[in-house]
């Protein structure tokens, strides 16, 4: 009978300090993340047919395409698990190689503009859609990240809810920083629709 009034009151304790909420608002972060892996990756599988599909375009700047390349391979070195989440520095990693990627294909599709014969290609097109596509998605689940970690980042740190963070070992999860904090909802523009010249 001792046994069990103490579980009662333990799961009481418990519930009523928070823990269950640090366990849903945990499991949040987790799906949110996976989210986020989830689209970066599918657009880092649009880029070896980008790049083929590029490669065949005459003359095209050599440097710019080794620049994806070697972002995207930045990218595919980075171990990924869950426990990102819980080491700033392996976070900041995955963030920078990211945002390296995201530079490459912004310099890859800018420069793009100077090739019409290129843009007017239907593989060409149908994968600038679908990288658009990619990138709106990125966003989105970007922005369902940070607000889940802003989420769980208060609990963490409210009173009387940090009393159990302390005792638990939750602590505060890194989140994604911009530089412009309105990029956080507003996917890059990227217009594909083909020249003038090219629809003659």
């Amino acid at each position: 009978m001792r046994k069990l009034f103490l579980s009662l009151l333990a799961a009481l304790t418990l519930s009523g300090c928070g823990y269950n909420e640090f366990q849903r608002l945990d499991e949040g972060v987790t799906a949110a993340w996976s989210e986020v892996v989830n689209n970066y990756q599918r657009r880092a599988d649009l880029i070896p047919n980008l790049v083929a599909t590029v490669k065949g375009a005459a003359d095209f700047e050599k440097g710019t395409l080794e620049a994806v390349v070697n972002a995207r391979a930045s990218v595919g070195s980075l171990k990924v698990t869950p426990e990102v989440l819980n080491d700033p520095q392996a976070f900041a990693n995955f963030q920078k190689a990211q945002d390296g990627l995201s530079s490459a294909l912004s310099r890859l599709l800018v420069v793009s503009e100077n090739y019409p014969q290129l843009r007017a290609t239907q593989q060409f097109s149908e994968l600038a859609a679908q990288l658009e596509g990619a990138e709106n998605r990125i966003t989105v689940a970007r922005g369902r990240y940070i607000k889940t970690v802003q989420a769980y980042n208060i609990a963490v740190r409210e009173f009387p809810n940090n009393l159990t963070a302390m005792v638990f070992g939750y602590k505060p999860k890194p989140n994604f920083t911009v530089e412009n904090e309105k990029a956080i909802s507003v996917a890059p523009k990227v217009d594909f629709s083909k020249p003038a010249e090219a629809k003659k």
